[in-house]
C-alpha cells in the first residue's frame, strides 16, 4: 500500500484523485498519457478541444459554424434565465455551446468530426447542437467524406428548450439516414458518459461503434432505472464492456489508441460502402 503525504510547501494541482481506483495520481504522468490513469487506466473525462488534438493531426482542424449559439424559445428561468446559464456556461468553458464540428485529417486521411462535450450544460442536445450535428453529415454527403462523431453526452435533452431540444433526435437521425443512404461512412465513438438523446438518436446509428474502456452509455442513468422499474439490474450493465458482451458495440478501444485504430477502419472501409 502506498501513502501519499502531503509537504506543507507543495503547490496545489500536482496531484489528481482517479475516480476509478481512487488513488491519488501525478497529473503530469495522467496528461502524458492522454489524461488515462496510470493505475487502473480509467479514462478521465476530457474537453472536446483535447480531444480534437489526440484524434486529429496537427493543425489540421477547421471548424465550422463555431459562432451559432442558442436562442432561448421558452424564455425559460429556474434558479437563473436561461441565457444567463448559456453565458455561465460559455465562460467557464471558453464554448459557445456543447458541439464542435468541422474537418480535419487522420493520419492524411480528410474526415469530417463531430464531438459533444460533458462540459457545456452536461453536454445535453439543444437545438444548436442538432442543428451542428445534423449539418455535418449534410457537409459528409456532399463532400463524399467519412463521418466520425465522439459522443460525451450526460444531459439528454436541453429541457430549457422543450420540444425544440426533443426534434432534434428526428432531425439528427434523419441527417445520419441520408449520409448512409449515399453510401457514407460513419463511425461512432462513445465516452463517459453517453446517454440520454443524444444515445437514442444519432450516436447509435453508426456503420461502427466504438466505446472507450469503461464508459457509462444507455439512454437514462442507472439509478433512474432502477428506481422507476424497481428492480435491481446486473452489475456494471451500463459499461461498455457489458455492451460489447452482448453485442451493441463493434470495439473497445483505449484513447492512446484511438487515432491508429480509426485510421486503419478507415483504410479498411472507406472504399467498402
Amino acid at each position: 500500500m502506498v501513502f501519499f503525504r502531503k509537504k506543507k510547501d507543495m503547490p496545489n494541482g500536482l496531484w489528481v484523485r482517479c475516480d476509478g481506483c481512487k488513488g491519488v495520481v501525478y497529473k503530469k504522468t495522467v496528461e502524458e498519457r492522454m489524461f488515462v490513469c496510470p493505475d487502473c487506466n480509467h479514462h478521465f473525462r476530457i474537453f472536446s478541444k483535447d480531444r480534437l488534438n489526440f484524434l486529429l493531426d496537427e493543425n489540421s482542424f477547421e471548424e465550422f459554424w463555431e459562432n451559432m449559439v442558442p436562442c432561448d424559445p421558452l424564455h425559460f428561468k429556474d434558479r437563473i434565465t436561461y441565457p444567463e446559464r448559456v453565458a455561465a456556461e460559455q465562460k467557464k468553458t471558453g464554448l459557445k455551446e456543447a458541439a464542435i464540428v468541422g474537418q480535419g485529417k487522420i493520419e492524411g486521411k480528410p474526415v469530417m468530426v463531430g464531438i459533444t462535450d460533458p462540459s457545456f450544460i452536461m453536454g445535453s442536445m439543444g437545438a444548436v447542437v442538432g442543428e451542428k450535428i445534423a449539418r455535418i453529415a449534410e457537409k459528409a454527403t456532399e463532400l463524399r467524406l467519412p463521418l466520425i462523431i465522439i459522443s460525451g453526452s450526460g444531459g439528454g435533452a436541453r429541457m430549457q428548450e422543450g420540444v425544440f431540444s426533443l426534434m432534434q433526435m428526428a432531425k439528427t437521425s434523419a441527417a445520419i439516414g441520408r449520409f448512409q443512404d449515399a453510401g457514407g461512412l460513419y463511425i461512432s465513438v462513445l465516452t463517459d458518459p453517453s446517454l440520454g438523446g443524444v444515445m437514442a438518436s444519432f450516436a447509435s446509428l453508426a456503420d461502427v461503434t466504438i466505446a472507450e474502456p469503461r464508459a457509462l452509455i444507455g439512454f437514462a442513468g442507472p439509478r433512474v432505472i432502477q428506481e422507476t422499474i424497481r428492480r435491481s439490474l446486473p452489475k456494471g450493465f451500463q459499461t461498455a464492456e457489458f455492451l460489447l458482451e452482448h453485442g451493441f458495440l463493434d470495439r473497445i478501444v483505449h484513447r492512446q489508441d484511438m487515432r491508429k485504430e480509426i485510421s486503419k477502419l478507415l483504410d479498411y472501409l472507406q472504399n467498402k460502402k
